[in-house]
């Protein structure tokens, strides 16, 4: 049974049954339930699993499943039943999407709408967070706002159609009760400090010297990882056409479902660098193809209920994550004859691909007792700081900064030590007379100052007026 319940569903089950223990509680125990949600990716995949596993205990007739006998989830049929009923009941559940008004984020908002219409949750609200709204003299602060008008006036259609709120840009980050409650006062505004007192100068360093760091060596696998909407696409498409331009061979892959790589890099990007590949990991193609693979490893040996049984095994939620690890590994093997950036998924997710490794190895024994050789590499790899360098990027935030030392935790104890540590969108440098930008670069210091004594290396990158998108404005990224 031990072994049974050691598949990468496991946790993430356990965390929905807490999550359904809420919603079928008693209905006068509470009037609301406010659920506070981890990053898109994990997210989509915690509320596509009621539907999934109702539908796999509904159609399995042998009775097991990647987590094991179905006797423990099918008493809490039921319960999972009710959970998928309220989500979907639009006078129960109000789903609320936030985002930054920025062009990546505004994107990834409508993807995770409309994967969740897909599942019935349609009843959707989009609070715009941040938002400084000013007409000004002071160039920077200007470009700032203008940048946020132009990623809202360009706001994917379907958000359009939702109800929208806007809250404005805070100068420090919103933490404690005061700041809380001040927060949801629509008629009190937080006293802005005038402080006119320079920055203070941190002796930091920038994406040039962590290139240079990374080039020291002929190959390598290179990991940017943190909390959805930090920047880690651009971190590691800037990561990748810098290592191309110094004359190595470079794989930029992403795991990430919202996929930004091509909106990153821009056009003509074969063209301009051809020792750079790019690709994506499609977590459908991958399903059906391992699949695939693991039904023909068998079908001459199995009898007909056994292949049935196999079948309704792979038709679980499971097998997307192992099929996903396996691409993953393969790619991480070309690290080899060149240099991999992995531009991963978010936290949550990108903590499963990496936890999904024992898991995987049993999964494959059991079905096949065949493990490939870039599944059985891939840990003491990742393992060993001579062949893997994980970069965490983060902004000079509190949240970003906290969920940031969490994964560095959850890292270490999977025994991959990280770096470099990334900090993107600075204010540090960047000369303006808006008070409200002015704060917020004082209130960077504390969180900068964190990261410092958190990390082996930081790196930090300036906010810039012109978004950093395509391939020329990733290349002035690298050179400062």
């Amino acid at each position: 049974m031990e072994e049974q319940l050691s598949g990468a569903c496991t946790v993430e089950i356990a965390a929905f049954d807490e999550f359904t223990k809420l919603l079928s509680a008693n209905e006068n125990e509470y009037d609301h339930i406010v659920f506070d949600t981890a990053p898109t990716g994990h997210t989509l995949r915690l509320l596509q699993l009621p539907k999934a596993w109702t539908g796999f205990m509904d159609t399995n007739i042998h009775g097991a499943s990647c987590l094991g006998p179905l006797s423990g989830l099918s008493a809490k049929q039921e319960m999972y039943a009710k959970t998928v009923e309220a989500l979907s009941d639009s006078c129960q559940t109000l789903l609320i999407l936030v985002a930054r008004p920025e062009r990546t984020a505004l994107q990834e908002a409508a993807r995770a709408s409309v994967e969740l219409q897909e599942l019935s949750i349609t009843n959707q609200h989009l609070i715009i967070n941040g938002v400084l709204k000013r007409q000004t003299d002071d160039p920077n602060a200007q470009a700032f706002s203008d940048r946020q008008e132009a990623a809202l006036a360009n706001m994917p259609s379907g958000l359009n159609s939702l109800p929208q709120y806007d809250v404005s840009l805070k100068p420090n980050s919103v933490t404690g009760l005061n700041l809380l409650q001040e927060f949801l006062d629509p008629n009190k505004d937080t006293v802005l400090n005038h402080n006119t007192e320079q920055v203070e100068e941190l002796n930091l360093q920038n994406l040039s010297s962590l290139l240079d760091s990374l080039t020291a060596k002929p190959s390598g696998v290179i990991m940017t990882m943190g909390k959805g909407g930090v920047g880690k696409t651009t971190v590691a498409a800037a990561l990748a056409i810098g290592i191309a331009s110094r004359g190595h061979r470079v794989h930029l892959t992403t795991t990430d479902p919202a996929a930004h790589l091509s909106l990153a890099l821009g056009d003509d990007i074969e063209e301009k660098y051809p020792l750079l590949q790019v690709s994506r990991i499609d977590p459908k193609l991958e399903t059906t193809r391992y699949s695939s693979e693991i039904i023909g490893m068998n079908v001459d040996h199995l009898d007909q209920d056994g292949l049935e049984l196999l079948k309704e095994d792979l038709a679980s939620p499971c097998t997307e994550e192992i099929a996903v690890f396996r691409a993953f590994a393969r790619i991480v093997e070309e690290a080899d004859h060149g240099f991999v950036v992995m531009d991963t998924a978010p936290t949550g997710h990108t903590l499963l691909l990496l936890d999904a490794a024992e898991a995987y190895h049993r999964e494959v024994q059991r079905s096949t007792g065949n493990i490939p050789d870039s599944v059985r590499n891939l840990l003491p790899r990742l393992r060993n700081p001579e062949e893997t360098h994980v970069v965490i990027v983060t902004l000079p935030e509190a949240t970003p900064v906290m969920e940031a030392e969490r994964l560095q935790r959850d890292l270490q104890r999977a025994e991959i030590e990280p770096d470099w540590w990334v900090v993107n969108q600075s204010w540090q440098d960047i000369k303006t007379t808006e008070p409200v930008l002015q704060n917020r670069a004082l209130a960077e210091n504390q969180w900068i100052h964190k990261v410092t004594v958190l990390s082996k290396h930081t790196a930090l990158v300036p906010w810039k007026a012109t978004e950093p998108t395509g391939w020329r404005q990733l290349e002035i990224l690298t050179q400062h």
